[in-house]
């Protein structure tokens, strides 16, 4: 495996750069009370958050797609802001909808501001990512455009994911295949996460079609091996860091591949008491373990883990002879690596 180092030193490289161009100027009306309530209600609020933390993994991918054709990654920096804020809106939006507490060591901006004013700040952010690619005058017109076609459709899938994602917990719905929730996972995590800033960030440095879809096909694999991990952490996973967070998943009853699998494979018995535990909005440290021994015993916890590693394997094949920089595609590989080996 590659060292997972190299993509967390690019991360830290990059890191300033992207967050220097987070914050776009504000248009001022000439309204001093009215910029002000603006500022309390919205703008305030809204760059808080995207200024708060995350690790920026998405925007970066955006710079080393760029930099992966032999691009000049300053180049894709206001794709790398598109990203951020597409992120900033997901997750204001999300923790409405899990009903979450607290985001980035800080309580949820529903909580603080109101569920309104913070739907709003979310629709800020979706609209600030056509706004970032839209302002950049460096950009040839038809490559922006381009960028706003790939953008507003990653915008669509991800909500096609997320849409199946709440509606098959709303209604109670457990005769999920193993496909569905591969599919489900595609859309909601994997375009967004990687396929979509990589190959956009090739087609900024002026990247081939091959070489474009090379990096979409690594970051599709990527991108869904990091949603499987993300579900193993939430089970498994380090409990001090992850907080009132950890087994979550299984409190929300959520459909993840760990679940779908041992349904699929434990005895009527077994089956029938993970069904009563996934479906009781349990928060009972013993019946959670419970869950996590039952996933265990089905086999589901290990299979999980290996089609995450077997994706990471095929994410790395797909960039073979793809005339792509030999320094980025280390780092590439070192990226999909960290995603699969981190535990938090």
């Amino acid at each position: 495996m590659a060292q997972a180092n190299a993509f967390i030193g690019y991360l830290a490289e990059v890191k300033p750069l992207i967050e220097e161009r987070l914050i776009p100027d504000r248009v001022r009306l000439g309204v001093p009370s009215i910029e002000r309530d603006l500022d309390a209600y919205l703008y305030g609020p809204y760059d808080r958050f995207v200024s708060s933390g995350g690790k920026r993994t998405r925007p970066a991918l955006c710079l080393l797609g760029c930099e992966a054709v032999g691009g000049a990654r300053e180049t894709a920096l206001p794709l790398a802001a598109a990203i951020e804020h597409f992120q900033a809106a997901a997750l204001i939006h999300d923790d409405i909808a899990d009903e979450g507490t607290t985001r980035r060591g800080n309580p949820c901006m529903y909580l603080t501001e109101g569920v309104g004013l913070a739907v709003n700040a979310g629709d800020l952010g979706l609209v600030s990512v056509i706004d970032a690619v839209m302002r950049d005058m460096n950009l040839a017109p038809m490559v922006r455009l381009g960028l706003i076609e790939d953008l507003v459709a990653m915008e669509e899938y991800t909500l096609q994911g997320q849409a199946l994602d709440l509606g098959w917990v709303r209604d109670g719905r457990w005769d999920i295949s193993e496909e569905d929730y591969l599919h489900m996972a595609q859309y909601k995590t994997a375009y967004y996460t990687a396929a979509i800033p990589l190959s956009c960030g090739a087609d900024i440095g002026g990247g081939t079609s091959e070489q474009s879809q090379a990096l979409f096909g690594f970051g599709l694999d990527a991108g869904l091996a990091f949603q499987l991990q993300d579900d193993l952490m939430n089970l498994v996973g380090d409990e001090a860091a992850q907080g009132k967070d950890f087994r979550s998943d299984i409190t929300e009853g959520k459909r993840t591949l760990v679940a779908v699998k041992a349904l699929a494979s434990l005895d009527p018995t077994a089956r029938v008491e993970l069904l009563g535990i996934l479906s009781a909005h349990e928060t009972d440290p013993d019946a959670l373990g419970r869950a996590v021994e039952l996933f265990r015993m089905s086999g589901a916890l290990d299979y999980v883990r290996e089609y995450a590693l077997m994706l990471v394997e095929r994410a790395k094949g797909r960039l073979e002879g793809a005339d792509l920089d030999p320094h980025a595609v280390g780092i590439l590989c070192s990226m999909a690596d960290f995603f699969v080996d981190r535990s938090s």
